[in-house]
């Protein structure tokens, strides 16, 4: 995982030279590579994708109407694949993801638009496993998350981990995971089940970030893993070591930047080519001061500590 600090030098320059040609719109029919008018006259950045930036991305794009009144950015979920999809045929000019976007999926954007896609780095993330607020656990390593959630593993009961929980009627544990078009989901089986490895049989399958965290609330027996900005009181998240006895740590700015906790990742948006006039200034001020901030806010990490 390595700090952005190319994509912010970039972001100053587009946001240097981007407004000479904000306000110019197409004739022609819009596509995913073009700035898309609006009947009123605004511009439209169509910005689709992973289910955990998009309470970030909902922020962020409110903020900036309050501050560029002729741009929408109008943001929408459904995992990190959509939105990549979304990039591929044209129909986002800004895709979030929570995982690199694979190696077929630029062929296709640039079989599409004839363009490789650009990525920029706007934050990261300290991907959280989280229990019921009352369940006595406290600490897990990679390899008995790993134990609990891939296809042959060993632990399948509270019970094995030495934790009898509050308010369950069973010893089970309830793995909560992602649909498979999740970046999330793709993220945690390369970095506990195993690349090469499937998840077990019988998982509850959410759709979105918050839908993990809110079965598991309600779960006294449950284990779940989302975005650290889902966090509410009515969970508890989890200490993650690397390694049994090793150091358990949880996610926050300091951890996910020194990389001691070892479920941190990068979040990216991609643009198809050359990010629009009116994306590439959306862009620099998502990675500006005042953009990170929000992502602070929102329960993410900024760029710089």
């Amino acid at each position: 995982m390595k700090l952005a600090t190319t994509c912010i030098k970039w972001a100053a320059i587009v946001l240097a030279s981007a407004p000479m040609t904000l306000g110019c719109s197409k004739k022609s029919a819009p596509s995913g590579g073009e700035d898309q008018a609006s009947p009123k006259g605004k511009q439209t950045i169509q910005n689709i994708g992973s289910d955990t930036m998009v309470n970030v991305a909902q922020a962020w794009a409110e903020e900036y109407a309050k501050i560029e009144k002729d741009v929408s950015v109008e943001v929408s979920g459904g995992g990190s694949g959509v939105g990549i999809a979304a990039l591929i045929n044209g129909t986002a000019q800004i895709a979030n993801a929570s995982r690199n976007i694979e190696p077929e999926e630029i062929e296709k954007v640039k079989k599409q638009i004839g363009k490789e896609p650009k990525e920029f780095t706007v934050g990261f993330d300290g991907l959280a496993v989280y229990v019921h607020k009352d369940n006595p656990l406290e600490q897990l390593s990679l390899e008995e998350l790993g134990e609990i959630y891939r296809e042959g593993g060993a632990t399948n009961k509270w019970s094995a981990l030495g934790v009898k929980i509050p308010g369950a009627e069973k010893d089970e544990i309830v793995r909560v995971s992602r649909q498979n078009n999740s970046g999330t989901y793709q993220y945690f089986r390369e970095a506990v089940v195993g690349k090469k490895k499937d998840f077990k049989a019988g998982s509850l399958d959410m759709n979105g970030s918050k839908d993990v965290v809110e079965l598991v609330a309600k779960t006294p027996g449950a284990i779940g893993y989302s975005g650290l900005g889902y966090a509410t009181p009515a969970v508890k998240i989890l200490k993650v070591s690397k390694a049994k006895g090793g150091a358990p740590i949880l996610p926050s700015i300091p951890t996910v930047h020194d990389k001691s906790y070892p479920l941190a990742r990068p979040l990216f948006m991609y643009t198809p080519g050359e990010p629009t006039p009116a994306a590439g200034k959306y862009l620099a001020w998502v990675m500006s001061p005042a953009g990170q901030e929000i992502l602070k806010k929102s329960g993410y990490i900024p760029l710089l500590h």
